[in-house]
């Protein structure tokens, strides 16, 4: 295992569920939010909210005397100057784009030794909020999209007065606001933009043979956009190119028709495969080729067709809703959930060939529950097909959903245990979608032999434990305990049936060893017909325990408290680092699916 002081050097904590975070990491980020939303309240802005946070700052919106809406970004304090510079040279790169559907720069400026940059705000919400509330976009709806989408691109090909083209580099659907009342969009964050360093044909971009002379032609000027939407030029360090934009915004409205959160699955769930316009469809899909040449061709062809191809009558009838090929509950809870995902046993989907050694280490020793959403570079090593597998699973976590799978690979297909229980029955229709996209896409992965595993939680109901230092046990509060509901459900009548925490045996991706106490506790537990998970995640100061039970069986609701106070009272007992968890589904019903390659065109 590494040294505990590396343990939490792979991603910002602000960047969790605050309810992740410890209590003196919570209390701090509250206290900066406030004290941001009280400079700009002071400052003259009202109804100010916190819209958005990312890996190095926080976006707050207000509106000004004038009653405009206004975006401010902020960078956090504690970064290094380089990264306060680095939304300077944002301000100054949007000052150069002069577009409709890019909102304009209204300045750059310090506050009370805080640089911000301040932004007009477009209407609506994001495109990735609005793909999760509707599933798949229909097909007038996407040509849309991608008509004002080539309308961007078309302009920021035009060279400005010094010759310059700007490249965005970060196209994505959150980074495209969507006003559903007019269906217009708006490209915002220009945090991974730069000057090109070639055109759209490869050409060098210089008029002045002496610039062209001093340039540095053989570094990338290019910053790293989303890797899930990103192009193969600009994820392997190309000369920055107005190609890369075009990766971005076809990788964009695949996604949005699929209902994906990523690029990855175009090949098992082609663009062909989706209702679309046939011309628009094979278009997108040459786009997303492995082909360079194919993929410049259409980009091409995008660019100058689609204002055509936008004026097609499309006809949708109306379809009759999306069943779910494993169950899905649905129940309407008073409590609100904030769903996070902890996967393992996924080590198999990597190609250790193709990995170096030092940097495989690296990833088995960082054992984190959000560490695969936050650290993308876990798929290091994977095909675009894992990758699609394991961010369809991720797509889950951000739906109010608590349960679990548990997914084997075979010679033989695919099998699925599950249970997903959703708590926001509007979102159905989008949550089956986005199961369903998760199923097919691992019923294409073949030649692994194998078992992946998730747990879905509520972070809100994440029970904290502080101590000074590693020396020192984990003592929980006296008033701490694990929570649970009680539902009851008609009793088994085949006792085989009953799903076991044990099945698979020990995880071997996960270091942390529990006491043997724990481990009888978690076995009378196991006898106990009920559905749910726990997780014990141990840092050098801070335990966090998830959890997410719900007893079936309400007969032995004493028996069942027991078994959690022992558990709780055994924490004092943990020695080590890591994450150790355990999932239970409320009985099998496994649900096989024979190995399909790709989606059939429709």
């Amino acid at each position: 295992m590494t040294e505990p002081t590396e343990l939490q050097q792979f991603y910002i904590p602000e960047e969790q569920s605050v309810y992740l975070l410890s209590q003196s990491q919570a209390r701090q980020l509250r206290e900066w939010i406030e004290r941001c939303r009280h400079q700009l309240a002071q400052v003259g802005y009202r109804e100010v909210e916190l819209v958005g946070k990312g890996a190095y700052g926080f976006v707050f919106a207000g509106i000004d005397s004038a009653g405009d809406s206004h975006v401010f970004k902020f960078t956090r304090q504690n970064l290094p100057q380089s990264f306060h510079e680095r939304l300077e040279e944002e301000a100054f790169m949007l000052e150069q784009v002069d577009h409709p559907r890019v909102p304009k720069l209204i300045a750059y400026r310090t506050l009370r030794h805080q640089a911000m940059l301040v932004m007009a705000r477009a209407p609506g919400i994001n495109l990735e909020e609005f793909s999760l509330r509707q599933g798949r976009l229909t097909a007038r709806l996407v040509i849309g999209i991608a008509a004002q989408l080539a309308d961007i691109l078309r302009a920021l090909r035009r060279e400005s007065a010094e010759g310059r083209l700007v490249v965005h580099g970060d196209i994505k659907p959150s980074n495209l606001m969507f006003d559903p009342l007019t269906e217009q969009v708006a490209l915002i964050d220009w945090g991974s933009s730069v000057f090109a360093q070639l055109d759209a044909e490869g050409q060098f971009l210089s008029r002045n043979v002496m610039a062209l002379m001093s340039a540095d032609l053989q570094h990338t000027n290019a910053r790293m956009g989303d890797v899930y939407y990103i192009g193969e030029e600009q994820l392997n360090g190309a000369l920055s190119s107005p190609r890369f934009d075009e990766q971005g915004a076809a990788a964009t409205l695949y996604a949005l028709a699929t209902a994906q959160s990523s690029r990855f699955g175009h090949e098992t769930i082609p663009a062909t495969s989706l209702g679309l316009p046939i011309e628009f469809a094979r278009v997108l899909d040459a786009m997303l080729s492995n082909h360079p040449a194919l993929r410049r061709r259409a980009g091409d062809y995008f660019l100058q067709h689609m204002p055509r191809i936008a004026r097609t009558l499309i006809s949708e009838p109306v379809a009759a809703p999306e069943s779910p090929l494993v169950p899905v509950w649905v129940r309407s809870l008073e409590q609100e959930i904030e769903t996070v995902i902890y996967s393992s046993r996924k080590a198999f989907l990597r190609d250790d060939h193709h990995l170096d050694e030092a940097r495989d280490d690296t990833l088995s020793a960082i054992n984190d529950v959000q560490l695969d959403r936050y650290y993308k570079q876990f798929m290091q090593g994977m095909g675009d097909l894992e990758k699609a597998f394991l961010v369809a699973v991720g797509r889950l976590g951000k739906y109010p959903v608590v349960g679990g799978l548990a997914v084997r690979w075979s010679d033989a297909g695919v099998e699925f245990d599950t249970t997903l229980s959703l708590n926001e029955p509007s979102l159905r229709t989008a949550f089956v979608a986005a199961v369903n996209n998760m199923i097919t896409l691992a019923r294409a992965i073949r030649r692994r032999d194998g078992v992946f595993k998730a747990c879905l939680f509520n972070a809100r109901r994440t029970l904290h434990v502080d101590r000074d230092d590693a020396s020192q046990p984990f003592v929980p509060d006296a008033a701490c305990a694990i929570p649970y509901e009680v539902s009851p459900t008609p009793e088994l009548e085949d006792a085989s049936r009953e799903h076991s925490y044990f099945e698979d045996g020990p995880d071997p991706e996960e270091f942390l060893r529990l006491p043997t106490v724990m481990i009888e506790a978690l076995s009378r537990l196991n006898a106990i017909h009920h559905t749910g998970m726990i997780i014990f995640e141990a840092l050098p100061t801070h335990l966090k325990i998830h959890s997410y039970y719900r007893l079936l069986d309400p007969a032995q609701e004493a028996e069942f408290r027991a078994c959690l106070e022992t558990l709780l009272a055994a924490v004092p007992q943990i020695d080590g680092l890591g994450v150790s968890g355990y999932m239970k589904m409320p009985y099998k019903n496994t649900r096989h699916f024979a190995h399909r390659t790709r989606q059939i065109d429709s």
